[in-house]
């Protein structure tokens, strides 16, 4: 990921800005107001954001900071 100066910030499996890691959940149901319930995969149901990234239930996304920053092809 390009950072807005123009270097490369993010590389590998975490952001070195802020040293936080994107988690891989599954999309269990779309709610209204761009959220969804995801299984957390330790038996947690959970609340995220999924305004920015078009997601379907069944979806793997991947979420940072309890927002859906993209969805797992």
């Amino acid at each position: 990921m390009t950072s807005p100066s123009g270097g490369r910030d993010c590389a590998g499996d975490h952001c070195v800005t802020c040293s936080d890691e994107a988690v891989p959940v599954r999309v269990l149901r779309i709610r209204d107001g761009g959220l969804a319930d995801v299984d957390a995969g330790d038996g947690r149901i959970e609340e995220v954001s999924v305004a920015l990234v078009d997601a379907a239930a069944g979806d793997i996304v991947l979420v940072h900071a309890k927002e859906a920053i993209g969805v797992v092809t």
